[in-house]
Formats: structure tokens, sequence, C-alpha cells
């Protein structure tokens, strides 16, 4: 699956996921909404959830900025947008976090989701952390992708929601 990234620059570069992607050649970079392609657009305010229903498509996209812009800018993007349901962050910085993932996180999860377990664990492996993003989430991404569709991915999502 294609993975690109809505580009805005505005957090530290030696932190940045999505730059570490571009540098492997495992995401494609855009410094601008008209240049960046349509596909399933990851928008943790969109109203419908990603699901295994949304498999067909060929192209992920993720925007990568603060999240103080997050919500204005990613309904400037092409495309058909879908949120991540409850995950948990790996990350250093917002380890323990449900839903404030990182570009990497995000298409990781995103990619299990949708079957593609193996691209997930590659972008992963870039990142000294990356394998346990996926422990942390294992159950549910296994639960996630055995769903049919969003409203059944949101009945997932409440027994998760509920013991916290």
């Amino acid at each position: 699956m294609e993975l690109h990234v809505r580009y805005e620059g505005n957090d530290d570069p030696d932190k940045c996921s999505a730059r570490k992607l571009a540098r492997f050649d495992l995401a494609e970079l855009h410094r601008s909404t008209r240049a960046t392609p349509s596909g399933v657009v990851l928008n943790p305010f969109a109203e419908q959830a990603l699901s295994p229903a949304d498999a067909d498509r060929k192209r992920l996209v993720a925007l990568d900025c603060s999240w103080e812009t997050a919500e204005r800018e990613a309904f400037d993007l092409d495309g058909v947008h879908r949120a991540l349901p409850f995950l948990v962050a790996a990350n250093p910085i917002n380890y323990g976090t449900a839903f404030q993932l990182n570009t990497v996180e995000a298409f990781a999860g995103a990619l299990v989701i949708l079957g593609h377990r193996e691209q997930a664990e590659e972008i992963l492996s870039k990142f000294s952390w990356g394998h346990t993003f996926l422990e942390l989430n294992e159950e549910p991404l296994r639960r996630y992708s055995e769903c049919a569709d969003s409203a059944e991915i949101l009945d997932v999502q409440d027994d998760y929601l509920a013991d916290e």
C-alpha cells in the first residue's frame, strides 16, 4: 500500500517519524495540500472509523503537523476520511496515551486493520520502540482486523473504552 504524508514541517525534525519513513523510501512527503494525492485520509476527527471494508483502496494519507492545527488542515485533504479506533501510543513522547499516535503509528495501525501487517512491521522496524506499538495493541488490532465494517469497529472500540 502506498503511504503519503501531507507534511507541515512544524515539529522537531529529529523526532519526526514521517521524515524518517521518507528517508527509507517507505513514505512520500508532500509540502502542500494540492500536491498530496487522494486516498484514505487518516483523520482523527473523521465521522467514520477505518475498517477492513476500506482495504480495496491503494493509498493511505496521513497529516504530519502539530495537534493544534490538525483538525483545520485535515479537512483540506482530498479522499475518504477515516478515524483510527482506540490504539495506544508506544512512541517515547506519548507512550501509553490513547489516540495520540505519531505518523508511523497511525500508518502501522491502519495497515494492520487493512490486512497489511508485514508492511506495518516493516515501517515500525525503523524505530527502536516500533515493536512495542504492535505489542501494546496486539489484541485490539487483531479484533479490528476481523471486523467487517466501521460499525463493528466501533463496537470493539466501545469494549476497550468501557474498560478505561
